[in-house]
């Protein structure tokens, strides 16, 4: 297993990151524990959860016990690293809506205020069953919410001793360089992760994003690695226009761009005799500034060709090859 430091934290943490947003649907019960000592068999280190991941609506699937009948990803992790716990780089989440108050936060805002970063942390801390947390992000931008709150309360978690180091999710390039510069003047703790999404197709962050990791010395974890499944091999041009597997999770249609690109990389891993799914993988974990990358498995076979595609290796030819890839 391949470590890379976590930006500005001297920590290292495994290229690999076991994303654990569907715990407790699928995996669910000794299936997650199998996950999770797989992985850190291999040399996973790195674990990302968040206080709203199974605690939502959202996540229910037919056919499965809803989000208030089933247990949170955060108690699924907490359980599965029992015992384990010193092995682990933990990282979760504040700011999406996780109750029907007017201070739960959410996309209207009050996410990111002391009052629910403080209560959610609290909170997070007894579902993972620990003393202290990793790595914690802001989940989303809170647009009423001062900046400059969040990171004084972030801090004071810090010098609790209940937080490790502090992050970001989903902000702009633009965003992380003030958050960044205010700590720095306040003397506050700064971020040392930017959490987003990335991939073969989608890779605007490379724009601003990316420059700002990179110039502010901060890790850049990478979600949705795969775009929903597009990058699996399992979406050509041939597929039918009506074809489930052509919806992402959430009901929306890959357009026709995605694709013809996702068609034009099976055609590239027919050629070179490797899986869609570990050329999309290794090249992400080679893109300037990647320090980890975020792999949600079902099953210990998703896991291990996960591994195996972030260990794939692409000689400079391929990458050159696929960085030409860019939706039409």
């Amino acid at each position: 297993m391949e470590y890379r430091i976590l930006g500005a934290s001297g920590v290292r943490v495994s290229i690999l990151c076991l994303g654990t947003a569907f715990f407790g649907i699928r995996p669910a019960g000794r299936d997650v524990d199998a996950i999770v000592g797989r992985a850190l068999d291999a040399g996973v280190n790195f674990i990302d959860t968040a206080n709203s991941y199974g605690n939502q609506a959202r996540f229910d699937r037919p056919g499965y016990p809803t989000w208030r009948e089933r247990p949170s990803s955060e108690e699924c992790v907490g359980r599965a690293i029992r015992g384990r716990r010193d092995r682990v780089v933990v990282a979760t989440k504040v700011q999406e809506r996780v109750g029907d108050g007017p201070n739960d936060g959410g996309s209207g805002g009050g996410g990111l205020t002391r009052r629910h970063i403080v209560e959610q942390c609290e909170r997070s801390l007894l579902r993972l069953g620990t003393d202290w947390i990793d790595l914690y992000y802001a989940h989303h931008v809170d647009p009423t919410t001062p900046i400059d709150q969040t990171m004084r309360a972030f801090d004071d978690l810090v010098r609790a001793g209940k937080v490790r180091y502090v992050g970001l999710s989903n902000f702009a390039g633009w965003e992380l360089a003030r958050a960044h510069g205010l700590c720095e003047r306040r003397g506050w703790v700064a971020p040392v992760a930017m959490e987003m999404p990335y991939s073969l197709a989608n890779r605007w962050i490379e724009r601003e994003v990316v420059p700002a990791c990179q110039a502010h010395d901060v890790g850049l974890t990478c979600y949705s690695p795969l775009e929903a499944g597009l990058l699996t091999g399992e979406v050509t041009a041939d597929t039918p226009a009506g074809d489930p597997i052509r919806v992402r999770r959430g009901g929306q249609p890959f357009t026709a761009a995605q694709v013809a690109l996702a068609h034009r990389l099976a055609d590239l891993a027919r050629a070179w005799g490797a899986p869609p799914a570990s050329l999309a993988l290794s090249w992400l974990a080679g893109r300037p500034g990647v320090t980890s990358v975020i792999l949600g498995p079902e099953t210990t076979a998703d896991l291990d060709a996960g591994l195996a595609g972030v260990t794939h290796l692409l000689d400079a030819s391929q990458r050159q090859v696929l960085d030409g890839l860019v939706l039409d």
